[in-house]
């Protein structure tokens, strides 16, 4: 069974950065689509990053292209989301996702099947 472990959330001020971790175990981390998904107060859940199995193509949320940036190292069956310039509005928990075998590249939340239990990214102003 697929198990999904983030680390690196923590408390940072507005305009700093911090760099999310999530190890896959239990399968092959190759063949998964994987994404990071957060949920903030009161709101729903939004990808705000994925990125393909099939050939690395990433998707970003209009909230955080150009400040995030996600990555994965398939050695080390480990994904990644480095974070800059942290706002406010960016206070969540994040979620590392996994879909296996997923066709095309995940944009939707809803998509993926598999989930780590969540860290807490809190922005100060």
């Amino acid at each position: 069974q697929v198990q999904l472990v983030e680390s690196g959330g923590g408390l940072v001020q507005a305009g700093g950065s911090l760099r999310l971790s999530c190890v896959l175990s239990g399968s092959a981390f190759s063949t998964y689509t994987m994404g990071w998904v957060r949920q903030g107060p009161g709101k729903e859940r939004e990808c705000v990053a994925a990125i393909s199995w099939i050939d690395g193509r990433t998707y970003y949320s209009y909230s955080v292209k150009g400040r995030f940036t996600i990555s994965k190292d398939n050695a080390k069956n480990t994904l990644y989301l480095q974070m800059n310039t942290l706002k406010p509005d960016d206070t969540a928990v994040y979620y590392c996702a996994a879909r296996r075998y997923s066709i095309g590249l995940i944009t939707d939340a809803k998509e993926f099947d598999n989930w780590g239990q969540g860290t807490q990214v809190t922005v100060s102003s």
